[in-house]
Parts: structure tokens; sequence; C-alpha cells
């Protein structure tokens, strides 16, 4: 071996825990401090308790409170997006189509849905509101994620 690398070795090395607890043993560092030993830990103790000295438990704590935030975020705006008090404007239809759908009293998404309950035939007797306007209200509703009423799925000649 070569000499004056290695580090001192002091056989008598004294450790002491954060509980009060003191040993000797062999070591290279003369003084040694430990927070948990045998006489401590929850695992020789029994006792039921998280030993946590760097705050790990608190940070995954947070972490997780951050993700359950952020689903319950995820879920609201789905469920605001699928809502049926959303305005007929904000589907972007044509202006002649929107215009026909006001003018018989549907100013929500909801009322519309209503209608269309009652079949095609219900919404295609509004004044100015054709077949065309009717597949790109189906096509809109369908994007944003909003379920056709069944009787609406049906094409009637």
């Amino acid at each position: 071996m070569k000499k004056e690398i290695h580090p001192t070795y002091y056989p008598e090395a004294q450790v002491t825990c954060a509980c009060g607890n003191t040993w000797t043993t062999g070591s290279t560092s003369k003084v040694i401090r430990t927070d948990v030993c045998s006489q401590c830990h929850p695992f020789f103790t029994g006792e039921q308790r998280i030993v946590d000295t760097e705050g790990q438990v608190d940070r995954f704590y947070k972490k997780l409170q951050a993700r359950e935030d952020y689903v319950q975020e995820l879920q609201s705006r789905e469920a605001e997006r699928v809502s049926p008090e959303r305005s007929i404007d904000d589907l972007e239809l044509s202006k002649r189509a929107s215009d026909s759908l006001k003018s018989a009293g549907l100013s929500t998404v909801g009322d519309v849905l209503e209608k269309m309950e009652l079949g095609e035939n219900s919404i295609l007797a509004i004044d100015g509101f054709g077949r065309k306007s009717l597949a790109d209200l189906k096509k809109k509703l369908r994007q944003i994620g909003y379920e056709i009423p069944e009787a609406m799925e049906e094409i009637q000649v």
C-alpha cells in the first residue's frame, strides 16, 4: 500500500444519536452524529411513526395535493365545456342559423338539445333553418363533446 494516502482510522470513534443513545465504533471520523439508531428506529421499536428527516413526506403530500387540484380543475373545465347552459353563439354557427334558433326562443345548447329530442322535423320546422344548418349544428355539437339525442341520429327523408 502507498503510504500517507489513507485517512486516519479512529478505533474509539464516538457515535451519538438524536435520541441520546451513544456507543463507540471504529471509523475515519472521530465523532459521528446520526438521526436514527437501532434504539429509536420504528422497525426495531415497533412504534408506528414516519421518519422524515429531509421533508420527503411533506414534499410527497404537496405533489399529491397538486395532482388532486389539477384533476379537479380538468373535471370542472370538462363539465363547463359540455354545460347545457352554454350559449348558441359559442357554437360558431352561421349568422342565419344562429339568428333562426334565437328567433325560435332557443338561446342555449340545452334548449336546442331538448328540441332535438323531439326529432329532426321539430328543428327543421324553424323558419330559416335548413338541412345544411342542421348538419353543421350536429357536427359542432359532436366536436365539442355533446351527445346527440337518438331521435336526431335517424335520418328522415
